[in-house]
């Protein structure tokens, strides 16, 4: 199931289940009356056609968007020159850096490359603190495509990456939060403008959803819709002022962006 949250002009929020129609066509949301998360699936009776809203956020975290660096092995050799624990990687950003589908993510004016790092990302769905590996399912509202922006040379300058991560727009998620998936084996693949520039398979983490759940539960208390961005795979991931970054994956569907430079002046 696709639980979209969307706006239409003049009315609040409000969210839907996406209907693909006959061979996806037509699209339609079937409108729910709440949040799903919270409130359950009671459909309104209203139907409305996904071409005509502006998709939202699917989930704007409570408390906290958590992120996995270096989750993948080939990312780990991408990036030599930072030392990779045995243990998850794990660092915060702020619920003030989530922006939705088609929202422009505003690079700042900084210094060096601003990359792209397309994740399948974990919505929380029920307070969770300190979860035994093999409940992790119970804790799991659904899935969706999250891309974790990064002003990567800040990085390094910082010694710490809670700037370079922490900007606002630099966590883009969409377009809707799929609630039946099995997120073992999922394609991802990141673009630029058409052209691919990462791709990999959750088959491939490092540490999984499980281990994920049980590691960063015994660290923070997840609340209800904060979310995991679960690492990236290897690959090229520049992007600048006026380029489009799509990324998808597997039984979820396609999160895209544009970007432009926040302050309007062009840089080289």
């Amino acid at each position: 199931m696709k639980v979209a949250r969307f706006s239409t002009p003049g009315d609040d929020p409000r969210f839907g289940i996406v209907d693909d129609g006959e061979n996806g066509s037509d699209q339609e949301l079937i409108v729910v009356a709440g949040d799903p998360m919270f409130a359950g699936y009671h459909p309104t009776g209203e139907r409305v056609p996904l071409a005509s809203v502006k998709l939202l956020a699917p989930v704007i975290p409570r408390s906290k968007v958590v992120c996995v660096g270096l989750n993948y092995a080939e990312h780990r050799q991408d990036m030599a020159n930072v030392d990779a624990p045995d243990n998850p990687l794990i660092f915060l950003k702020p619920n003030t850096a989530v922006v939705g589908p088609g929202d422009t993510i505003q690079i700042p004016p900084v210094e060096g490359r601003i990359t792209h790092e397309g994740e399948l990302v974990i919505v929380i769905g029920r307070i969770a603190k300190q979860v035994k590996a093999e409940n992790w399912a119970d804790y799991v509202f659904g899935y969706t495509v999250g891309n974790d922006v990064s002003a990567r040379d800040q990085m390094f300058a910082d010694g710490q990456w809670a700037r370079a991560k922490g900007y606002d727009t630099f966590a883009p998620i969409g377009p809707w939060i799929e609630t039946e998936l099995d997120p073992t084996n999922l394609e991802i693949q990141t673009y630029v403008d058409g052209e691919p520039r990462r791709h990999g398979n959750t088959r491939d983490l490092l540490h999984k959803i499980p281990e994920l759940i049980a590691y960063i539960s015994d660290v923070w208390t997840m609340l209800p819709g904060d979310i995991i961005m679960t690492g990236t795979p290897s690959g090229l991931g520049g992007f600048v002022d006026g380029q489009v970054i799509d990324i998808d994956i597997e039984g979820i569907g396609r999160l895209s962006n544009p970007a432009r430079n926040r302050d309007g002046v062009p840089r080289p």
